[in-house]
């Protein structure tokens, strides 16, 4: 199938999967994981009616950005960033999805206010302990925010969590409402300068599941784009 009849596919998808879970599809929004993919993939992908692009990978967001690649959506980060990387992020993304550790939301803030910008992030939740995965554990993040004040020039909108995979419909579910709990305690305590507006989570194999479980954001890369292929592009010999 064509990037333009994946995009439509996921729209129709995120529809059925809002009114089964009695939510209104307008409070989803639909964020392809342009990973590894050309600028011109991407255009297409926008030219269908993609409206955000989230970039994994700090060298191929500036790539695509000196090609004008993202032109007609919103931009996002979400994948690993390093502290070294952060300049070449802060103020170029709307909204970084992945911090992931105090040490990063320090150097993001420093970079923000050396920008004299506010820079909107989400807590990035390593919702199953799971040791290949960077993020904050699910009890860290209460103490954290207690002391978000102390950090000017950056907006906690909500959570980002990447679940286990799964094999099966329904493995992560208890996962995605983990996150939601969390989101709406977080929400009753009115931390200053941190809001739950969003949580990102759910990707190609589970996002109905994320969305039938408060998911306000999930992130498409393979279900749009198809495979990535990991190949290198000169092979040795």
């Amino acid at each position: 199938m064509s990037i333009a009849e994946n995009v439509a596919r996921i729209y129709a998808n995120i529809e059925a999967a809002a009114i089964a879970a009695g939510r209104d599809p307008r409070e989803i929004t639909l964020c392809a994981a342009t990973k590894m993919n050309r600028a011109d993939a991407v255009r297409e992908a926008i030219q269908a009616g993609i409206r955000c692009c989230g970039e994994n990978r700090v060298q191929e967001l500036t790539q695509k950005l000196s090609e004008n690649a993202y032109a007609g959506a919103d931009i996002h980060f979400i994948g690993h960033l390093q502290t070294n990387k952060v300049k070449a992020v802060v103020g170029k993304v709307s909204l970084i999805q992945s911090v992931d550790s105090l040490r990063l939301l320090q150097a993001v803030s420093k970079e923000a206010v050396r920008q004299g910008i506010e820079q909107d992030i989400l807590l990035e939740i390593n919702i199953g302990e799971e040791a290949s995965k960077t993020g904050f554990s699910a009890s860290d993040i209460l103490p954290l925010l207690e002391h978000l004040a102390d950090l000017p020039n950056v907006r906690v909108r909500g959570l980002m969590a990447i679940p286990p995979i799964c094999e099966n419909p329904g493995d992560n579910d208890k996962f995605f409402e983990e996150i939601r709990a969390l989101a709406v305690d977080i929400k009753a305590k009115k931390y200053d300068n941190v809001c739950m507006e969003v949580l990102s989570m759910g990707m190609s194999g589970d996002y109905a599941d994320a969305i039938a479980h408060g998911s306000t954001m999930i992130r498409i890369g393979t279900a749009i784009f198809g495979a990535r292929n990991y190949a290198p592009a000169h092979p040795a010999g």
